[in-house]
């Protein structure tokens, strides 16, 4: 299946949607999109999970790598709208207490969609 990405940014804050599924085969599209996010140094990112239908351990590790990546700058990631699937994983794993994660992609960065 085709991951498709798309980012706003605005004021230094920026949203990716991400539409797919983030599996091995997909996962190096998603870090080549966070690479170039990150050059332009937002202070906050917000990934809108909510058109993933399935992400496996690659997939969380590149958010892991964004958010680490984030974090050493000042900055800070969240998670927005994950399905139940997604959601589940991001339990079990823990995940969930290293992400802020949101029912949805919160108003104040979604005004700018």
């Amino acid at each position: 299946m085709e991951l498709k990405v798309a980012t706003q940014t605005h004021a230094g804050q920026a949203v990716m949607a991400i539409v797919g599924e983030i599996d091995l085969y997909t996962a190096p599209r998603l870090q080549a999109e966070f690479t170039r996010l990150l050059e332009t140094e937002p202070e906050r990112v917000v990934i809108d999970m909510s058109g993933v239908e399935f992400c496996d351990s690659t997939g969380m590790n590149v958010l892991l790598s964004a958010l680490k990546r984030l974090r050493e700058r000042g900055g800070i990631l969240e998670v927005a709208s994950p399905r139940p699937a997604v959601r589940k994983i991001l339990q079990v794993t823990g995940l969930d207490s290293v992400f802020t994660v949101h029912e949805t992609v919160p108003a104040e960065v979604a005004e700018f969609l």
